[in-house]
């Protein structure tokens, strides 16, 4: 049955998926992968993510842990599955919601940014004159070079800087210190509110940076009480204008409670459970359609499909929540299981990001051949690895390792020892000329420009 579910799973995933399958399946029993590959079809799939966009349509544009738009997607993936008779758990969480916070330039431009509050930020609602401090833009206003930034890393960054008035916003560049620091030295000055910019010294560095400002170097706690929020290099070039003034406002977190979304089939063990597991939020950013919805979607039809099999493993599947707020989902559930209930869990497979657009065939390095990261995970996971790549070479497809790092929902399983393996088509990162040459698209553009 191991074999069985990762076979299958990596069939979702290969180009050769039908377009729609005989109308017999409704009705069989999909107990062969040969016959499930019949029924698992990418028409099947997409269906399910056209319903997330239409949830996302309904709800602001986004599906992310919080909001409505998330709890409506795990109404629909508990109503699908229940339809297609599982018992379906509601495995709930402790989550801290942070409300987007918001960032408008008034003058000498006026302009509404995409912005985030930083962790440990105070909170407020600020409108007030932006004064630049210690700036490295590298132009001819600020002739210094960006990478030399050391903005708001020293009490003395704000000497001679007038702070006295009855609302000020620091504007402070990334590089060198803790962004923690930053803050808490323009408060310390007199700043009401504080916008931290990206460093602009490479195209990595460039675009909006939203991090921790929670805790100091030596782990001791911030205790901001201002607001602090992000901005991209571009926004803290128009920000440093003279005679610029800004809106901030960030509101405090909402504590709540969310739900992962677990499925099973009972085996005839249930002391070795093969699990598969996809993240269902969304950021705040959009919709989620490929960052999550295509695992979603994925592992939402495999289940449909398999619903009448009887497996001699017991088949677990799992949607998390809160993924993009750090795996708290994901995080949560595992911590609450007993050592036994961990023990029992064979396996975990991970689908976050299974439709890039300019993809590549990655599959996670469980063994670290790459030698390009994370080491190693758990005694297992090189095995699953190496059946992922059995199945792309029986396709003649080509494929290639992905850093085995814990960044998506699988980390809190290898962190307890349980082995783990996944697909991934890629993400933020940018395709290579000889990766274009192998699975086409476009060398120089981002995997998923989303």
């Amino acid at each position: 049955m191991l074999i069985f579910l990762v076979i299958i799973l990596v069939a979702l995933m290969a180009t050769q998926l039908a377009a729609a399958g005989p109308a017999s399946c409704d009705k069989r029993v999909n107990n062969t992968h040969e016959k499930l590959l019949e029924c698992v079809t990418l028409e099947g799939v997409r269906s399910h993510q056209e319903a997330f966009q239409a949830i996302a349509d309904a709800n602001g544009g986004i599906r992310e842990a919080g909001t409505p738009g998330y709890d409506a997607s795990v109404a629909y993936v508990k109503d699908t599955l229940e339809a297609a008779g599982y018992d379906v758990e509601l495995n709930e969480f402790p989550f801290t919601f942070v409300p987007p916070a918001d960032l408008i330039q008034l003058t000498p431009t006026n302009e509404d940014y995409e912005t985030g509050a930083f962790t440990g930020s105070g909170f407020g609602e600020i409108t007030g004159q932006v004064i630049p401090v210690d700036l490295a833009l590298g132009n001819s206003a600020w002739p210094a070079d960006p990478s030399t930034s050391t903005s708001g890393c020293e009490a003395a960054d704000f000497t001679g800087l007038d702070f006295s008035g009855p609302a000020d916003i620091a504007l402070v560049q990334r590089g060198t210190c803790f962004f923690s620091v930053k803050a808490v030295n323009a408060e310390a000055a007199g700043a009401e509110a504080t916008i931290i910019f990206n460093q602009g010294n490479s195209p990595t560095r460039m675009g909006l940076i939203v991090a921790n400002a929670s805790s100091l170097p030596d782990g001791s706690p911030s205790n901001l009480t201002a607001p602090v929020v992000g901005a991209s290099f571009f926004q803290g070039e128009a920000l440093s204008q003279e005679g610029s003034t800004a809106y901030i406002n960030v509101d405090p977190p909402q504590q709540m409670t969310q739900y992962n979304v677990l499925a099973e089939l009972l085996g005839r063990r249930d002391d070795n459970v093969v699990m598969a597991g996809a993240h269902l939020d969304s950021v705040h950013a959009g919709p989620g359609v490929q960052d999550n919805g295509s695992g979603s979607a994925a592992i939402l039809e495999t289940a449909v499909q398999m619903a009448k099999v009887k497996p001699r493993n017991t088949v677990r599947f799992a949607w998390w929540g809160a993924e993009e707020a750090g795996l708290v989902g994901s995080t949560a559930y595992v911590n609450g299981l007993t050592q036994e209930e961990q023990d029992d869990i064979a396996l975990y497979l991970n689908f976050d990001m299974i439709g890039s657009p300019n993809h590549v065939f990655f599959i996670y390095d469980g063994d670290d051949s790459d030698g390009v990261g994370a080491g190693p995970g758990p005694e297992g996971s090189a095995q699953i690895e190496a059946l992922f790549e059995f199945y792309y070479e029986s396709l003649g497809l080509p494929y290639k390792g992905t850093d085995f790092s814990g960044r998506s929902d699988y980390g809190p399983f290898i962190a307890v020892g349980i082995p783990a393996g996944g697909l991934f088509t890629g993400a933020e990162g940018v395709k290579t000329p000889e990766e274009a040459a192998i699975w086409g698209g476009t060398a120089g553009d981002q995997y998923d420009p989303c």
